[in-house]
């Protein structure tokens, strides 16, 4: 397949729920932190324990994709991509944390032979610690996060992660490749739509834009009109901008 079709292959069969069955159980991640005056609250939001594959339990491969395919994706499931600090959130708590596996830098860092040389490395290390499918798992990718600075650049996507440890990651938040751009180390983790604030659901998409409570999920405070945003990013306008 050219990447045209390959990114066509990999929507459809997401979106048609070609996934594996442990990908279906949620991880939740706890915290805890402060609002202004000093009151403790206690915030839990559910993730997917791994990035997006496609395929089953016994025979799948971890996905990169666009931007744009994995926010429809999401989208589909009612789900949002994490921020930063999310991020950061899953790999301190992780049970499985595997150690990056960088192939060499060049051109066919966008191939599907990539992709699968990749997915065979983060397999065999996932094998050897003995632990199965479906508990919350880190390292194995970078992630494509939320994040204000995709306001000032609005023709491009937003990457971070790939730990060594806990506040080391290899990808520092990057905004430098186009909307369009895709690699074999991008994953898509999804986040589930509703957190709990002391117990109580809530919208993950209104504490992201509460001042109060943003700051527990983001490291840049609230997302400015975050909705607006993920309909600019989504829109198939994007994908063909200038420079993308």
């Amino acid at each position: 397949m050219n990447v045209v079709e390959r990114e066509t292959a990999v929507a459809a069969e997401l979106l048609a729920g070609n996934v594996p069955d442990f990908l279906r159980r949620l991880a939740p991640v706890r915290l805890t932190g402060h609002v202004p005056g000093g009151r403790t609250v206690h915030l839990t939001f559910c993730t997917l324990p791994d990035y997006l594959a496609i395929g089953s339990d016994e025979d799948f491969m971890l996905v990169p994709m666009r931007l744009q395919t994995a926010l429809v994706v999401a989208d589909s499931y009612g789900f949002l991509l994490p921020t930063t600090k999310m991020v950061d959130a899953i790999y301190e708590q992780a049970s499985l944390r595997l150690a990056p596996q960088p192939l060499p830098a060049g051109a066919e860092m966008r191939s599907t032979d990539y992709y699968w040389r990749h997915n065979q490395r983060v397999a065999e290390q996932r094998s050897n610690f003995g632990l199965s499918l479906g508990v919350l798992t880190a390292g194995d990718k970078k992630d494509l996060v939320l994040s204000n600075r995709l306001w000032r650049n609005p023709r491009q996507l937003a990457i971070y992660g790939w730990h060594r440890a806990i506040d080391r990651p290899i990808q520092p938040l990057s905004t430098i490749h186009g909307a369009r751009y895709v690699d074999y180390s991008h994953g898509v983790r999804l986040v589930a739509p509703v957190a709990y604030v002391d117990g109580e659901a809530r919208s993950l998409l209104d504490v992201l834009k509460d001042t109060q409570l943003a700051s527990m999920l983001s490291g840049e405070g609230a997302i400015q009109h975050l909705v607006e945003l993920l309909d600019i990013l989504k829109a198939p306008s994007h994908s063909t901008l200038p420079g993308a």
